[in-house]
């Protein structure tokens, strides 16, 4: 027994020390609350399952919309509550820092934007500050940098956020919306990679019923969530995530499954539109 418990010790340590000894990739969030659901739990514990060391952070202001982030740049606001999960997996909180002190925090591999949800899936509201911002943080990070869009998801059939009344309270005209103006800002401004959270979603719903937020807009802390950190590693690590043996507690075989191969397909096809309607729970 004492034999057994040094080699699970050394196993450990070597599995600690590969992590650290590799270059790690360094991902920076650039969101809301809907970016909270999708980097800050999850996707750190995926990558370690594949031996993938990461650097993770969010820059959080509930709610916040592509034209109060360029307003923010613009004016080098201390307005972010600045979330970033290191190596070890510790995730850390600074409050009031500047979009700038962010850029310059990591040699970032990856730096996201996205809209705020109510507005998700209108083109015109990207079209509006998106140039800007883009320009704003390609002038502030290393050329290696890749910016890449997060496509958020439809709210519940049942939600009653206030902004669901812009799709006439309808969970598939949403969807669709979102769908197409990620497309398009995709293609109009180059950014070559959208992590496809919102597809992935969709096709969770058609196998497991509308159960994937906890408020109607807000993902589920266990399915939902996971549900995203899955296409986020699909999208950022250029690998499948069917068959990584990590998910939360909370998760079960079956939903695990529907999670990874829900992400999967949607990394194959981030923009497709025509996905099986939500099943009945």
């Amino acid at each position: 027994m004492k034999q057994l418990r040094c080699w699970i010790v050394l196993l450990l340590v070597g599995l600690t020390t590969s992590l650290w000894a590799q270059e790690p990739i360094r991902i920076l969030a650039i969101g809301n609350s809907f970016s909270q659901d999708a980097v800050e739990q999850n996707l750190h514990e995926l990558a370690t399952a594949e031996g993938i060391p990461t650097i993770i952070a969010n820059m959080y202001i509930g709610g916040c919309s592509l034209e109060r982030h360029l307003n923010n740049a613009r004016e080098n606001r201390a307005a972010y509550a600045y979330r970033k999960i290191g190596l070890d997996g510790v995730k850390h909180n600074r409050p009031q820092t500047t979009l700038l002190e962010a850029l310059a925090d990591e040699e970032w591999d990856y730096v996201s934007v996205q809209q705020v949800s109510g507005q998700s899936g209108n083109y015109d509201s990207y079209a509006a500050s998106l140039p800007d911002l883009l320009a704003y943080l390609r002038a502030h990070l290393p050329a290696k940098t890749e910016i890449i869009l997060h496509q958020t998801w439809a709210y519940a059939s049942d939600s009653k956020h206030k902004d669901f009344v812009h799709y006439n309270h309808d969970q598939r005209t949403m969807f669709r919306a979102i769908v197409d103006a990620n497309r398009r800002v995709s293609k109009e401004y180059k950014l070559k990679r959208v992590v496809p959270s919102g597809v992935a979603v969709q096709r969770a719903r058609g196998e497991v019923g509308d159960c994937l937020t906890r408020d109607g807009y807000h993902l589920d802390l266990t399915f939902g969530r996971y549900v995203a950190a899955c296409t986020w590693f699909e999208t950022l690590f250029d690998r499948s995530v069917k068959g990584n043996p990590y998910a939360p507690e909370g998760v079960d075989e079956r939903h695990k499954q529907v999670a990874q191969r829900s992400a999967h397909k949607a990394k194959r096809r981030p923009h497709a539109k025509h996905i099986r309607p939500t099943a009945k729970r």
